[in-house]
């Protein structure tokens, strides 16, 4: 199976993607492909704190990366436009992104981000977004998203898997987790407590620590950042 034997309409099949320069390359291949122009890959990142981002590769211009901002980008990533494989893809227009501030929707439009796809792949117990975007609408083709989405995941399990250094990026404990997944769920502090047979206590301490570890102001902050990170 190559790269994007499923993807790919060109001759020649490209390499494993082992490096971060192989995935830019990747990434552009994907752009000619589907009639995107810009890519980035990103993901939440937990150790910075709620709103925060790490880019794991991108061709934007650093002045749309410094306008938009890691707030902004945060804000696409976990809106509804961020679609898993089994959902359909919709693309966002910087009018129809009433969770933007005025001065984010007008990066994207003074940057060409006229129609903009962002896809969440589950890559590893990781959730990685890929943004793809183009300066007119209608110009990415829509029926490939799913082509894209399968290889895209396929070259990041390549890129990890090559590099051997991808320490997991979920800073709770187990319980910490159960703890928050249940909160999550609706449940009170009591029926948690009721659930894993420790006390209301014992929850609430779990909780204090998952709240502390992402930085977080309060529970529903800390379920929302665990949510987008893959972690519950």
């Amino acid at each position: 199976m190559t790269l994007l034997a499923s993807v790919s309409l060109a001759q020649e099949a490209p390499g494993p993607v082992t490096s971060r320069a192989g995935l830019a390359r990747f990434m552009r291949r994907i752009c000619a492909e589907m009639g995107a122009e810009r890519y980035m890959l990103v993901e939440p990142s937990v150790e910075r704190g709620p709103k925060s981002v790490r880019i794991l590769t991108s061709n934007w211009v650093f002045d749309a990366l410094e306008d938009l901002g890691s707030e902004g980008i945060a804000k696409i990533i976990e809106s509804d436009y961020a679609t898993g494989a089994g959902t359909v893809h919709r693309a966002m227009t910087p009018a129809a992104t009433c969770f933007l501030t005025a001065e984010e929707k007008r990066a994207l439009r003074e940057h060409d981000h006229a129609e903009l796809y962002c896809l969440k792949l589950c890559v590893d117990g990781a959730a990685i977004f890929a943004l793809l975007s183009a300066s007119a609408p209608q110009r990415i083709d829509r029926t490939g998203l799913l082509r894209a989405h399968m290889a895209m995941r396929y070259a990041l399990s390549q890129l990890f898997a090559a590099c051997g250094d991808r320490s997991s990026r979920d800073p709770l404990s187990e319980r910490e987790r159960e703890c928050l997944l249940w909160v999550s769920e609706g449940k009170t502090t009591d029926e948690v407590a009721l659930i894993l047979g420790v006390s209301s206590n014992t929850v609430n301490s779990y909780v204090a620590h998952a709240i502390q570890k992402f930085g977080a102001n309060n529970r529903a902050m800390a379920i929302a950042t665990a949510i987008r990170s893959g972690i519950i």
